[in-house]
């Protein structure tokens, strides 16, 4: 299987706290890897480690084999292909629902504005947000703002998504709405990285699980090792009050 993104001994110290002791992960063409923990056990600064929010300390991070924290690095073109979807959605609130999706591309990738709208109104589509693409972001609930997140990630044709604790600030009503276009694009085969307390989605969408306890990875395997046989006590305990 293709090799897209390998972290290699990834460590991150703030001051004198250590949320990453030196982490490895491999992620695989058409893989989604689903990463659990409890608060604190360094999920969300992994992937900001990768999306180069967080510059780490010290280890490597390799895109295709290239080291993206070497210097001269191209950062924008990176984040065009391996692309970020925020908790608290990250939206423009001065622009409406279609510009959210056409600015990266036109501004990064180059593209005219009419091929940007039309791939941008192709993906709010296939979100389900085409009849709101004149509205304001301020006006739409949080399950429509992460769904307009979500296709404007789509918008920038990445090779990767990373999706960053993505129904967290949503109400429980609106989790379904995301989860389910999150399945659809598994079922089609992007290549994402998903940060996640939906353990019920996680069993279902993952074809590995990473769990991190302070900092380490303390277990990894797939859905079906994780949740019905983990071997590690602290995975079992952080388990104990999953039911399937």
């Amino acid at each position: 299987m293709e090799e897209i993104i390998k972290i290699k001994d990834l460590k991150k110290h703030f001051g004198t706290l250590d949320v990453l002791k030196g982490v490895d992960i491999t992620l695989h063409k058409g893989e989604v890897l689903t990463i659990i923990g409890s608060s604190g056990s360094g999920k969300s600064t992994l992937l900001r480690c990768v999306d180069l929010l967080e510059r780490p300390t010290s280890g490597n991070i390799y895109y295709h084999d290239e080291d993206i924290l070497a210097q001269g690095f191209d950062v924008n073109h990176f984040r065009s292909r391996v692309n970020m979807v925020f908790q608290n959605f990250n939206l423009f609130n001065n622009l409406n629902v279609l510009d959210n999706c056409i600015i990266g591309q036109t501004k990064v990738k180059k593209r005219s504005k009419e091929e940007a709208r039309e791939i941008a109104i192709k993906n709010l589509t296939k979100v389900g947000m085409k009849d709101f693409i004149n509205a304001k972001v301020t006006k739409l609930s949080g399950g429509q703002k992460q769904r307009v997140a979500i296709a404007r990630a789509l918008s920038m044709d990445p090779e990767v998504i990373l999706f960053d604790e993505p129904t967290s600030a949503l109400d429980p009503e609106m989790v379904y709405e995301v989860l389910k276009v999150i399945k659809d694009l598994a079922s089609e085969g992007m290549t994402m990285i998903i940060v996640t307390h939906e353990m019920n989605f996680a069993k279902e969408v993952s074809d590995r699980v990473i769990f991190m306890d302070n900092g380490v990875i303390a277990e990894e395997g797939t859905a079906k090792e994780i949740f019905e046989a983990p071997k590690n006590e602290r995975t079992r305990q952080f388990l104990a009050g999953f039911k399937a």
